[in-house]
This record gives C-alpha cells, sequence and structure tokens, in this order.
C-alpha cells in the first residue's frame, strides 16, 4: 500500500501551519483566561475553597492538639467508655461530608452558572471541546 500526500505541502510547510494554529488557539485560550466571566469564576471559586480549606484543616488538627494539649478534658467520658477524643474523631467524617454538602450546593448555584458563561464565550471564541 502507498500512501500519498494530498495537497498537504512538504513535512516542514504543515509543522509550520500546525505550530501557528497552535499559537493561534494559545492566545484564544489567554483571552478566555482574562475574561470576566472566567475572572468571576475563579475568584467566586476561590472565596469559597479557602476558607473551607482552612477551617477543615483547623478542625482537624483540633484533635491531636486537643489531645496533646488538653488530655483530661479529650479524655472526658461522655457516653460509657466513649471519651470526648473518639466523639471528636467521629465528628470528622461528619463535618467532611458537611463540607461536601456545601460545597455541592455552592456548585449548583453559584459556580455551574459562571462556568456555563464561561463555556458560551469559549463556544463564541470557537475554542474548547
Amino acid at each position: 500500500m502507498e500512501t500519498r500526500n494530498r495537497g498537504q505541502g512538504t513535512r516542514g510547510a504543515t509543522d509550520a501551519q500546525g505550530a501557528e494554529r497552535a499559537q493561534a488557539r494559545a492566545s484564544q485560550w489567554e483571552v478566555l483566561a482574562a475574561s470576566p466571566e472566567f475572572r468571576r469564576l475563579i475568584t467566586a471559586k476561590r472565596n469559597f475553597i479557602i476558607p473551607a480549606v482552612i477551617f477543615f484543616l483547623v478542625y482537624y488538627f483540633a484533635l491531636p492538639l486537643g489531645n496533646g494539649l488538653a488530655p483530661s478534658l479529650m479524655n472526658t467520658k461522655v457516653i460509657g467508655n466513649i471519651n470526648l477524643a473518639y466523639l471528636f474523631a467521629l465528628s470528622e467524617f461528619v463535618m467532611a461530608w458537611i463540607l461536601a454538602a456545601v460545597y455541592i450546593r455552592r456548585a449548583n448555584r453559584v459556580f455551574d452558572p459562571l462556568a456555563a458563561a464561561v463555556r458560551k464565550l469559549a463556544a463564541r471564541m470557537g475554542i474548547g471541546a
């Protein structure tokens, strides 16, 4: 079987054209990233994620710090042999689920509409999947 080059020119020419197209697409993505729609999406996500992460890290490290700095408090019996430290440790699982639910709610109400606006802008610019 023989393959033919059907009007695509020499390999060097197609490589140069491909590089130009890649450069044009990169500049389109840069314009999209600088757009107000994209900036609003990134700002909204950052304004939620950073405080949520800080809250969770403080909550997470409160257990080992509590055990180290206030062992008598954390050893306080609550129900039978179950002490405050065990309850706090279990509450970290609950807190992770609560944070996930809050994130999903925020994503549905805020992030998804902003992302839709970015997708519309990208479609108007002729980029995206």
